[in-house]
């Protein structure tokens, strides 16, 4: 048996756009020495908020980018824009690469998904208190 709200949906959403964050973050890390790569990003707000208009239906009739099944039950999870990211420092090789930020950028992703996952927790909780009410 399959139990969603619209919260675990959103939740499911907001993990799976912080999981895409932090890819790309190691994705940029990993490439700290490639002469000519450029730093990648997402912008999270925007993102998220397509995010939700797309499990509301709002966006649903739009042809999906992303992969069937990949943690969203019953719909397509959407794939995030990814830009290059501008104002960062460039060095002779073309790189522009920031240890300094892509580890704050990780540290974000880490309290993001902290703060994800016990909310949640919190809301698979409350459904498994209100299935077993009953019991008591």
């Amino acid at each position: 048996m399959l139990v969603s709200t619209a919260m675990t949906d959103a939740l499911g959403k907001y993990l799976d756009l912080v999981s895409d964050e932090m890819k790309l973050t190691a994705g940029n890390v990993a490439n700290i020495d490639t002469p000519g790569y450029r730093s990648l990003g997402i912008d999270f707000d925007a993102e998220f908020q397509q995010a939700l208009a797309a499990g509301s239906g709002v966006l649903e009739a739009m042809a999906p980018f992303g992969e069937q099944g990949n943690g969203s039950i019953g719909s397509a999870k959407l794939k995030p824009k990814v830009k290059e990211v501008d104002g960062l420092t460039e060095r002779p090789d073309g790189n522009n690469v920031s240890l300094d930020r892509e580890g704050m950028q990780m540290a974000d992703a880490q309290l993001k998904f902290k703060i994800g996952a016990a909310f949640l927790k919190r809301e698979l909780a409350g459904i498994s208190e209100a299935i077993h009410v009953d019991g008591k």
